[in-house]
């Protein structure tokens, strides 16, 4: 096993209103979040972090929530600074803060760049005000392109933005609106996908009426594929498209099977060291993870993965990714063979869910990509005991 690259991701949780679709750990409180508490206790927890990383440098930061634009730029300042003092950064290393239009005016775009971020994601989600007040959205359209505007004329030239299709009631054309209102601003890099209706959100309990059936959502799907890659947007993943190359570094490392730091309520974390794989988390609850870190109570152990959930956990990110994975990357960044991986693979292969070219580059058939959750069950590999 080749040790991987190095990420580190900070939750900050709170929002100002939940929106019926989001299944992220995020909470109501906006300006009465503890938000001094909660860095004081993101400090500690950097602290402890630092001997995960074992020296190793960060190639990115991303720092997501809930709505981490609703801390001040002097506190994301203070916070970048502390990663800053406990880890070496690769040069040029990405720094992402998610930012929401609406609240973008805790401080300005050129407070955020001041203080280290380095590429704002801004969460748009649609630019149909209509669209907008049924998924609970604060914002409006105007709100959007404002906040891409300042960004951009703050020194921001890594720029994307977070835009949903398959919207209640929304047509095609709607759906291409939406995403030509984005093409206008000329962000670096675009995140557009489908919204699905997750356990434990309001739209789950009632689902919306107008949800576009299949095959409508594939026909939005196709269409809008085929309009980014006019406007010179590479489809490199699932639902990212980068624009001269900007694809980013952070998510990279998830789908690539790299390794990352957590810190912040319910952070997950993956490090690889001795030869195995291991996953931790934080305590999900904002107040139960602060009050960890201010009593120095043990976190959970981190738990080393099986063979079974090593090729799981790899595929479910690698098969994401347009160009598949190379078979040296499984084995560098599981320990497995490829002897393991080819036999894990024959039923896909089998399916024509999955191909192996010549120069050993595993990735989806046309079929498997538009079946991918059919594709990744495959590598669910049932535990005597244990829910699959």
């Amino acid at each position: 096993m080749i040790t991987p690259p190095l990420s580190l991701y900070v939750h900050l949780p709170w929002c100002v209103r939940k929106c019926p679709y989001c299944d992220f750990n995020s909470h109501t409180a906006g300006d009465a979040a503890p938000k001094r508490r909660y860095i004081n206790a993101l400090l500690k927890d950097l602290g402890r972090e630092v001997e995960r990383a074992d020296g190793r440098p960060l190639q990115s930061i991303f720092l997501g929530g809930g709505t981490p634009s609703l801390f001040s730029p002097d506190e994301i300042a203070e916070l970048l600074d502390a990663i800053c003092d406990r880890f070496s950064l690769l040069p040029r290393a990405e720094v992402t803060m998610e930012a929401n239009p609406g609240t973008v005016e805790c401080g300005s775009p050129a407070g955020y760049r001041t203080a280290g971020v380095t590429r704002l994601s801004v969460g748009a989600q649609s630019f149909d005000d209509g669209m907008l007040q049924v998924l609970g959205r604060i914002h409006s359209s105007d709100d959007i392109a404002r906040a891409v505007r300042e960004a951009r004329s703050s020194g921001f030239e890594n720029v994307n933005i977070d835009l949903m299709h398959g919207l209640p009631g929304q047509s095609i054309e709607m759906a291409l609106a939406d995403l030509r209102a984005a093409l206008d601003l000329e962000p670096t890099h675009i995140s557009w996908y489908q919204l699905t209706l997750e356990p434990n959100t309001v739209f789950y309990a009632r689902p919306p009426a107008g949800l576009p059936d299949d095959d409508a959502a594939f026909e939005i799907q196709q269409q809008g594929q085929a309009l980014l890659a006019a406007h010179a947007y590479e489809q490199y993943e699932v639902s990212a498209y980068a624009r001269d190359g900007r694809r980013c570094d952070h998510n990279m490392n998830y789908w690539t099977f790299g390794d990352y730091l957590a810190v912040g309520a319910g952070a997950h974390g993956k490090v690889s060291r001795d030869g195995a794989v291991y996953r931790y988390q934080k305590p999900a609850n904002p107040l139960q993870y602060m009050v960890s870190q201010e009593t120095d109570a043990p976190g959970l152990p981190a738990v080393a993965l099986r063979h079974d959930e090593l090729i799981f956990d790899f595929m479910l990110n690698a098969l994401r990714l347009n160009e598949g994975f190379a078979e040296s990357v499984f084995m560098e960044r599981t320990g497995l063979s490829a002897e393991a991986l080819s036999m894990a693979t024959e039923n896909a292969r089998r399916r024509r869910l999955i191909v192996r070219d010549s120069e050993r580059i595993w990735k989806p058939t046309e079929l498997g990509g538009r079946f991918l959750n059919d594709l990744q069950s495959e590598f669910i590999t049932e535990v005597p005991g244990e829910p699959a």
